[in-house]
C-alpha cells in the first residue's frame, strides 16, 4: 500500500525553494514597478478591490465550512492546490508558515487551503499534509462539482486533471497558482502568485489587517 504521508522531504524542498524564491526579485519593467512604487501592497494590487466569496465546503473533521462566515473580520489566504502537488502548494504553504510564525506577527489570520483534488486528496490525508507546514492551517474538500464552484466563485480558473500516461495514478492537476488576500473587511486588495517572496507577504499581512471598515481604501 502506497503511503500517503510525505513529510520531511516536501517541507525541506519547500522551505529550501521558499528561501530561494525570498532572495530573488523581479525583473519586471518600469511600468511595473512603477505601480508598485504607488501601492500600499508589495504583492499583486488589484485593479479593483473585490468581495469575498462564498462557499460551503467540507473542513479535514467533517463539519461544514462556510467560507465567508468562518474567517469573518480576519486576513483571510486563499488556495486552491492539492497535496500531491510537486512545487508551486508546498512552497506557498512553505512561505506563509515562515511569515506567521515571525515574533510580533498579527494572530488575526486565516490560511484556508481547498483541494482541487477530491479523488486523492481525503480530509485525513489533507491534514496530514497541512499539519508539517501549520496545524492551524484550515483544510477544505468538497464534491467535484463543489470544488469547481467555489474556484469560479473566487474568480480563478477551475483546475483540469493532466493524466500521466506511464501512471494513471500519478496525474497531476493544473491548478491556479495564486494565492488571494482578503483583508478583515471582506475585500481582496492583492494576490500573490508563485514567485512571490516571504518579505512581500510579511509587509502587507499588517496593512491588510487595517483594512476593517467597508470600501477602505489603503494608503499608499
Amino acid at each position: 500500500m502506497r503511503s500517503t504521508r510525505r513529510p520531511a522531504r516536501l517541507l525541506v524542498a519547500a522551505l529550501a525553494l521558499a528561501l530561494l524564491a525570498g532572495a530573488c526579485s523581479s525583473d519586471g519593467d518600469g511600468d511595473e514597478q512603477a505601480a508598485a512604487d504607488a501601492s500600499a501592497f508589495e504583492g499583486r494590487e488589484m485593479p479593483e478591490a473585490t468581495p469575498k466569496p462564498e462557499f460551503t465546503l467540507t473542513d479535514t473533521n467533517g463539519d461544514p465550512y462556510d467560507f465567508a462566515a468562518e474567517t469573518e473580520g480576519k486576513v483571510t489566504f486563499l488556495y486552491f492546490g492539492y497535496t500531491f502537488c510537486p512545487d508551486i502548494c508546498p512552497v506557498h504553504l512553505a512561505q506563509l508558515s515562515e511569515v506567521l510564525s515571525q515574533p510580533g506577527m498579527t494572530p488575526n489570520v486565516e490560511v484556508v487551503f481547498v483541494t482541487v483534488d477530491p479523488e486523492r486528496d481525503t480530509p485525513e490525508v489533507i491534514r496530514d499534509y497541512l499539519d508539517n507546514f501549520s496545524t492551524s492551517f484550515v483544510g477544505l474538500t468538497g464534491t467535484s462539482e463543489e470544488l469547481e464552484a467555489a474556484q469560479v466563485a473566487a474568480g480563478v480558473t477551475p483546475a483540469i486533471k493532466e493524466p500521466n500516461e506511464e501512471d494513471p495514478e500519478q496525474y497531476t492537476m493544473g491548478h491556479a497558482g495564486q494565492v488571494i488576500a482578503y483583508a478583515p473587511n471582506g475585500l481582496n486588495y492583492t494576490q500573490y502568485p508563485f514567485g512571490s517572496r516571504q518579505s512581500q507577504f510579511a509587509h502587507d499581512i499588517p496593512v491588510l489587517d487595517g483594512l476593517r471598515e467597508p470600501g477602505a481604501v489603503p494608503d499608499a
